[in-house]
């Protein structure tokens, strides 16, 4: 872990709690969705996994979502390989982090995200760009805060 922390400095620079907002939107900006969000990002001491990720969903009308994403540092990249997708994620430069994901379930399906962090380590901004047969067809933003 402490070669992932000293390889990947702005992924460790997230580590903790953060709260936000999600909307989904199609490729002519209309809102498809509209969320909140609690993740979790910590760092594990114990193999196999070094890192791992919990997103905590919800909705106006109630409904709630969670996913783990335990993830495996090697070759300066996280990667993940969850029931639900497969990806990794590499820092391109001392503010921007890019994953790329597959859908297991939607074959054809895949997505590339883009997270600035601030320099006060305190606000993410990211983007999804959601793709189907190498086509884009919606985009999810997301703004965090650090709660924690």
């Amino acid at each position: 872990m402490a070669t992932m922390k000293t390889e990947m400095p702005l992924m460790a620079r997230q580590e903790g709690e953060w709260s936000g907002s999600y909307t989904l939107v199609d490729t002519e900006g209309k809102i498809l969705d509209k969320y909140t969000s609690h993740l979790s990002c910590k760092f594990i001491e114990n193999p196999p996994y070094s890192y791992h990720q919990i997103n905590r969903y919800k909705w106006p009308n109630g409904k709630q979502e969670e996913h783990h994403f335990p993830g495996l540092y090697r070759d300066k990249k996280v990667w993940f390989d969850t029931e639900r997708l497969e990806g990794n994620a590499w820092e391109v430069d001392d503010v921007t982090i890019m994953f790329r994901f597959v859908f297991k379930k939607a074959p054809g399906t895949y997505l590339y995200e883009v997270i600035f962090l601030s320099s006060c380590n305190n606000y993410r901004f990211r983007t999804w760009h959601w793709f189907k047969n190498d086509r884009l067809y919606q985009r999810t933003l997301v703004q965090e805060e650090r709660i924690k």
